[in-house]
């Protein structure tokens, strides 16, 4: 039996993983909600499954971060005590993440062995080029966007989807968190 392989992001309203100025984060507009949400979504068994560039980004967050920063979010620590598979070519042992193991190779083959393997499901943060050729290979069976109410045109950074192939999403769960944020769970297939 395969493994199930969830895509998880953040989003702006026009597709953005984050923002530069003073939005802050959560483009500050958490809410008990989404943050009880969010600690829920992390606590069962599963696997998370991150590339380098969000691994490093990850461990420079929480290292220069305090106990009362919203980068230590209670299911920030939950999900960072998580086994993971980080995949990269370019870090070395030991990282800085109680249960990871690093594998160097191409994510879609690590992925394809880790979905045949695994007794429990996987789950991306991030890890945005990572997951545009996961889900070109048709390893990721959900797409879960957490949907921010702001638009970020002028501040945007990290555009989730560019450069991505073209799919057809079929929407599988929706919630309203705080009233505000939209969290909207998709299978994705390829458009052909």
């Amino acid at each position: 039996m395969s493994a199930t392989y969830t895509f998880d992001v953040f989003s702006s309203l026009d597709g953005f993983g984050s923002a530069s100025g003073n939005w802050g984060g959560y483009w500050g507009k958490q809410g008990p909600e989404l943050l009880e949400h969010r600690f829920a979504l992390y606590g069962g068994e599963q696997r998370m499954v991150l590339g380098a560039n969000t691994y490093r980004a990850f461990a420079q967050m929480l290292a220069s971060s305090t106990e009362e920063s919203d980068v230590r979010d209670p299911w920030v620590t939950r999900m960072r005590n998580l086994p993971a598979t980080v995949v990269s070519s370019t870090l070395k042992v030991p990282l800085d993440w109680p249960d990871a193991t690093l594998v160097s190779g191409d994510a879609v083959d690590v992925v394809v062995r880790l979905k045949e393997e695994s007794e429990v499901p996987l789950r991306s943060h991030g890890s945005l080029s990572m997951n545009r050729a996961l889900m070109a290979a048709g390893l990721v069976d959900r797409v879960q966007v957490t949907m921010f109410p702001v638009i970020t045109g002028q501040t945007g950074e990290e555009p989730i989807f560019q450069g991505a192939a073209d799919f057809d999403l079929e929407l599988i769960e929706s919630r309203t968190l705080d009233g505000r944020t939209q969290e909207l769970i998709y299978r994705p297939t390829l458009h052909v």
